[in-house]
């Protein structure tokens, strides 16, 4: 079990029907996820090309908050030369925190444990999209005033683009406050 420590960033909203995301202060979470944002829910339905089930069919909602690392953003703003930084509501993600290396590639059951006492567990990666690569790619500039091409981030952002997961204790997460990321190697039974 590794304990590291991290601090929010950035928190964001993203109303239903939009890709968008608005900035907030702070998000509140209930146990079937933020209040307010689209993914909110204890169900949704599979997507075909991604999930196990076949497209349509009401299933468990593991993506009920995302959250990626600003060093990730930071990263991937760079490598596409944008000519702005990139923040967690431009890429429709909720949280941005600081300070947590390998972000993206924590294991399924790490948690998130906040200082107001919010618990959010991990339960996947969150690839990048072809729709969310579209959407950057009219939004966004090239140094040297060039466009970004449809699938630019999608190559950009393998293996950084952050977490999906649900959460374990609700509450409120705000901007600068501090998070302890807890990885789960081993199950608690197994313990000696």
């Amino acid at each position: 079990m590794t304990m590291i420590q991290g601090v929010v960033t950035s928190v964001f909203l993203g109303a239903p029907g939009t890709l968008e995301k608005a900035a907030q202060t702070e998000l509140e979470f209930a146990f079937d996820g933020i209040v307010g944002d689209r993914h909110r829910g204890v169900s949704r339905r599979a997507w075909d090309l991604t999930d196990k089930q076949p497209g349509g069919t009401e299933r468990r909602n593991e993506r009920q908050w995302s959250a990626v690392a600003q060093e990730d953003l930071d990263a991937v703003a760079a490598k596409l030369q944008l000519t702005q930084p990139l923040s967690a509501g431009d890429v429709a993600v909720n949280l941005s925190i600081s300070g947590v290396p390998e972000f993206s590639r924590l294991p399924r059951g790490t948690t998130f444990t906040f200082e107001g006492g919010v618990v959010l567990m991990v339960e996947e990666y969150n690839p990048p999209c072809s729709r969310m690569s579209r959407y950057l790619a009219t939004q966004r500039k090239i140094q040297g005033g060039g466009q970004l091409g449809d699938n630019d981030f999608i190559e950009a952002a393998k293996f950084s683009r952050g977490l999906v997961g649900v959460v374990e204790v609700p509450g409120t997460v705000s901007v600068k406050e501090r998070v302890s990321v807890e990885t789960e190697v081993v199950p608690k039974w197994l313990r000696g």
